[in-house]
């Protein structure tokens, strides 16, 4: 039985199992990423809900595991080498665990480094981009007087939604027939944008004719349904 007791942060989240993989996450655009790459390779894990909303991202036990303070992060017992990994950073934990699983990640390199570009995009532009439009559009941003501030991340929002509808053009998914990582790590900001943040009539969405369908292709997959649940808030 892995031992994961060097972990501090096992000891506000005590593994059940200690030999499943531990993610500590919340239903977050970032966070179901991975809940929803777990259901979909079906590999064995252990949830624990992570409360941002009471800062617990930020108790030392919690930073001990991930410096930055964010969701999501796992401690994989059967790492690379045999040894237990922790792991932060959504986008480089889809990575590793398509490599483990050797799942929805193209083998061909040339394939392969096409899709991890679509995942680069997502962290790069588009978590950043719709979070801020979030944030100015239905949280504590509303109540700044000057609006430019929204009406830029609005407009870059709709430029990078741009991108995406030119890609699906003629496509299923970001990789042609394959889905994969990169699907993965867009579905639940694409969805959060036009949904929590209550933002689709500000970027145009219904104007788009191949995001919406790609979107809803996505959600309409069981282990997407899955993912976006998980870890239960309650």
């Amino acid at each position: 039985m892995p031992d994961l007791s060097a972990f501090p942060i096992t000891k506000l989240w005590p593994a059940k199992h200690p030999d499943r993989l531990q993610l500590y996450s919340l239903p977050t655009p970032n966070g179901v990423k991975v809940s929803i790459m777990l259901e979909e390779i079906g590999l064995p894990y252990e949830p624990h809900p992570v409360d941002i909303g009471k800062n617990e991202s930020w108790k030392p036990e919690y930073l001990a595991l991930n410096p930055n303070g964010k969701i999501p992060a796992i401690i994989d017992p059967n790492g690379p080498d045999g040894a237990p990994l922790a792991l932060f950073e959504s986008g480089a934990i889809l990575l590793y665990l398509a490599e483990k699983a050797g799942k929805l990640l193209p083998s061909p390199a040339a394939r392969r480094y096409e899709a991890i570009q679509w995942v680069f995009f997502q962290m790069a532009a588009v978590g950043p981009m719709f979070g801020q439009v979030g944030y100015f559009n239905k949280f504590a941003g509303r109540e700044v007087a000057d609006k430019r501030p929204l009406q830029r991340y609005v407009d870059e929002s709709k430029r990078l939604l741009g991108v995406l509808e030119s890609r699906l053009a003629g496509r299923r998914w970001i990789m042609d027939d394959d889905y994969s990582i990169a699907d993965i790590s867009l579905v639940g900001w694409v969805r959060n944008l036009i949904g929590f943040y209550e933002a689709g009539d500000l970027v145009e969405y219904d104007a788009l004719e191949h995001v919406p369908v790609w979107l809803e292709r996505a959600l309409a997959r069981p282990a997407v349904q899955r993912g976006l649940q998980i870890p239960d808030r309650s």
